[in-house]
C-alpha cells in the first residue's frame, strides 16, 4: 500500500526527501538571505519588504530579546493578524533561539490565560488592538516582557503615522489597557541595533514551535514541532511544488492568517525558501478590499480554505482579475466541495488542488498531485517520506483498500507530542503512528478521500452519514452559498440530519432544497430540518464549525426536555 501512490507524481518529485538536509530553519533562512537579499519577501498594505530588510530587522529584534535575558528554548508568543511585524518578530525569535507560540488574536481572556500558562510563555509581542484581552489576565501568567506594536509599525513615515492615527483616533479600534513592563516593537529593534547578536547552535530536535490545536473538546493543546519536523514538512511541500515554481519569481497570496500553521509552512516557510513574495492580506473578510488587493500583483499562488475561495467566486470584481501567472491554488483546513472547485476552474483557468494536513504534522500529510487536470473529490496522496494506512476504529487492524476506517500518518513531519500532556500523547501515538481522528478510505490509484471526522458523524438507524458528503452535494444547489450540515437527536432514528444554510438567492425554500437532496442522496442521508441563516460560525481560518450548530441543537434539546 506504501508504494502504490508512487507513480502518480508528476516527473521531478522525488519519493523521499532528507528531513536532516538542514539543521534548523534558521539555516534556511540565512541560505534565502544570501540567494535573494534584494528580492521581495513580503508586501503589505503596499508596502514591500525585502529579504535584506528582514534580516537587518529581524537581526536586529533577536540581538535585543538576547540582550533582555531571553535563552535558547525559552517561549515567545506571537499575537498579531498578518502584517509585516509578523515575519520581523518571528524570524527575530528563531534567530535567537526561541520557541515560538502562535497566538490567536482573537482569543478570549480565558483561552489566552490558558496558552501563556500551559507554555510557560517568558516574552510575548502583540498588536495593541489586543493588548487589553493580555491586561486582563497579565497578573495571572508568566509573561515577563511585552512588546507593542501598532498596524502601520512597518509602514514608511508619513504613511505610518497616519495608518496609526486612523486606527487608533477615527476607527477606535483601539480599546484601552494598562500593561506593565512594555517595549514597542520599534524600539526594540532601534535599540537592537547597537547590540552584539550571537548566533545559538540550533539542532533539528530543538523545538521551533508549539502550536496550539484542539479546544473543541476542552482546553487546546501545544503541539511541539521541532526544527527537524518543520524542516521535513518544508522540504515536502517543496519537492512537490519546485517543478512549477521559478526561485526568486513568484508571488504566493497569503490570505490564511500566518499564526496558523497552513499559512506558516506552505506560505511563509516554503517560499521564504524559494525566494517567493508572500503578499499578506490582513483582513481577507473584507472580500472587496481582498480583491482590490489581488488586482495589483501578478499573484502566481494562492492558499486558502473552501470558504475563502467561494467567497472570492461570489465577490464583485474577483471574475475580472488577470489569472494568466496563476499556477497553483491549495485548499486545505476542511474539504474543497466539488461545486466550488468546478467554478474556481472555470473562472480561474487554474486548479483548485485539495490538501489535508493537522497540526500534529507541521501540518501537510497529503496533496493533490500538480498534474492532477479537474477535482476528483480527494484529499490526493502522501508526499515524499510519508506514510498513511487505514485501520479500523475499534480493533486498529490496518485494513484492505476500498474500506473506511481511521486514517493514521507516519513520518519526520508528525510532532514530538503535546506539551505536559504525556497521556494523551501516548494515545493517538503508537509505533510511530499518528491516529488523526479522520476516517478515510484509499482507492485503487491510491488517493486517500477524507469520509468526515470521527466526531462529527451522524448515526441514522443505524447508518453512518458523513457530513461532507451531504455538504457537498447541497453545496452544488446554484441558490446556495455555504451549508453545514449536523446531526441532531430524533426519538425513532436516533438521529436525523438537519441542515444550516446560507442562501445566495432569498427564494430558496426548505421544500425546494429537500426536494433537491432526495434526488441526490440516498433516503436515511436525506435531511430532515432545514434552517436558514445569514452566516455559518466560523474558526479564526474560515473553517465552519459544525460544534457549534451541534451544541446550539444539544441545547434546545435539553431545555425542551426539562
Amino acid at each position: 500500500m506504501d508504494k502504490i501512490w508512487l507513480k502518480r507524481y508528476p516527473t521531478g518529485v522525488p519519493e523521499t526527501i532528507d528531513p536532516d538536509r538542514f539543521n534548523s530553519l534558521v539555516d534556511i533562512f540565512e541560505q534565502s538571505i544570501q540567494k535573494y537579499g534584494d528580492k521581495v519577501a513580503f508586501i503589505n498594505m503596499d508596502t514591500e519588504m525585502t529579504f535584506n530588510e528582514l534580516d537587518v530587522l529581524s537581526r536586529h529584534f533577536a540581538a535585543f530579546l538576547q540582550q533582555r535575558g531571553l535563552k535558547k528554548g525559552d517561549a515567545f508568543a506571537i499575537m498579531m493578524p498578518n502584517l509585516l511585524q509578523y515575519p520581523v518578530a518571528l524570524f527575530g525569535a528563531l534567530r535567537a533561539g526561541l520557541t515560538v507560540v502562535n497566538v490567536n488574536p482573537l482569543y478570549t481572556p480565558r483561552e489566552l490565560k490558558h496558552q501563556l500558562n500551559d507554555a510557560q510563555v517568558k516574552a510575548i509581542v502583540i498588536l495593541e488592538n489586543f493588548a487589553h484581552t493580555l491586561a486582563k489576565v497579565e497578573d495571572c501568567v508568566p509573561v515577563e516582557q511585552v512588546f507593542v506594536t501598532a498596524i502601520g509599525d512597518m509602514l514608511p513615515a508619513p504613511k505610518r503615522w497616519l495608518v496609526n492615527a486612523v486606527v487608533r483616533h477615527i476607527k477606535k479600534m483601539v480599546p484601552a489597557y494598562k500593561l506593565k513592563n512594555t517595549t514597542s516593537l520599534r524600539t526594540a529593534i532601534a535599540q537592537g541595533e547597537k547590540l552584539a547578536y550571537t548566533r545559538p547552535e540550533v539542532v533539528g530536535d530543538d523545538l521551533a514551535f508549539i502550536q496550539y490545536t484542539g479546544g473543541t473538546t476542552g482546553l487546546a493543546k501545544g503541539a511541539m514541532l521541532s526544527h527537524r519536523n518543520m524542516v521535513a514538512n518544508l522540504e515536502m511541500v517543496s519537492a512537490l511544488v519546485a517543478p512549477l515554481v521559478n526561485d526568486g519569481e513568484e508571488t504566493v497570496v497569503t490570505a490564511l492568517p500566518l499564526y496558523h500553521i497552513f499559512a506558516l509552512t506552505v506560505n511563509c516557510l516554503t517560499f521564504l525558501k524559494h525566494g517567493g513574495r508572500n503578499l499578506l492580506i490582513t483582513n481577507p473578510r473584507d472580500m472587496k478590499g481582498f480583491v482590490k488587493e489581488l488586482s495589483k500583483y501578478p499573484f502566481s499562488m494562492i492558499a486558502g480554505v473552501n470558504t475563502l475561495f467561494n467567497g472570492l467566486l461570489n465577490t464583485e470584481g474577483f471574475k475580472d482579475l488577470d489569472f494568466s501567472h496563476l499556477k497553483i491554488a491549495l485548499g486545505g483546513g476542511m474539504a474543497v466541495q466539488r461545486a466550488v472547485a468546478e467554478n474556481w476552474q472555470r473562472v480561474t483557468k487554474s486548479r483548485l488542488l485539495e490538501g489535508y494536513g493537522l497540526t500534529e504534522c507541521s501540518p501537510v500529510v497529503t496533496v493533490n498531485p500538480t498534474d492532477i487536470q479537474e477535482y476528483n473529490g480527494t484529499i490526493g496522496i502522501p508526499l515524499p517520506s510519508t506514510d498513511v494506512r487505514i485501520v479500523d476504529t475499534e480493533t486498529g487492524e490496518v485494513l484492505p483498500q476500498g474500506e473506511a476506517g481511521e486514517l493514521q500518518v507516519k513520518g519526520p513531519q508528525v510532532m514530538v507530542g503535546y506539551l505536559n500532556r504525556p497521556e494523551e500523547t501516548a494515545q493517538i501515538m503508537k509505533d510511530g503512528w499518528f491516529s488523526t481522528g479522520d476516517i478515510a478510505v484509499m482507492d485503487s490509484d491510491g488517493f486517500f478521500r477524507i469520509v468526515d471526522r470521527k466526531k462529527d458523524m451522524i448515526l441514522v438507524s443505524g447508518f453512518n452519514v458523513y457530513p461532507n458528503e451531504i455538504e457537498d452535494v447541497i453545496a452544488a444547489h446554484p441558490k446556495v452559498l455555504e451549508v453545514a450540515a449536523v446531526g441532531v437527536p430524533h426519538e425513532a432514528s436516533g438521529e436525523q440530519v438537519k441542515l444550516f444554510v446560507v442562501r445566495k438567492d432569498p427564494s430558496l425554500t426548505e421544500k425546494e432544497l429537500i426536494q433537491y437532496a432526495r434526488e441526490n442522496l440516498t433516503g436515511y442521508k436525506v435531511p430532515k430540518l432545514v434552517e436558514f441563516r445569514d452566516e455559518l460560525p466560523k474558526s479564526n481560518v474560515g473553517k465552519i464549525l459544525r460544534r457549534e450548530l451541534r451544541d446550539e441543537e444539544t441545547a434546545k434539546t435539553q431545555a425542551n426536555s426539562q
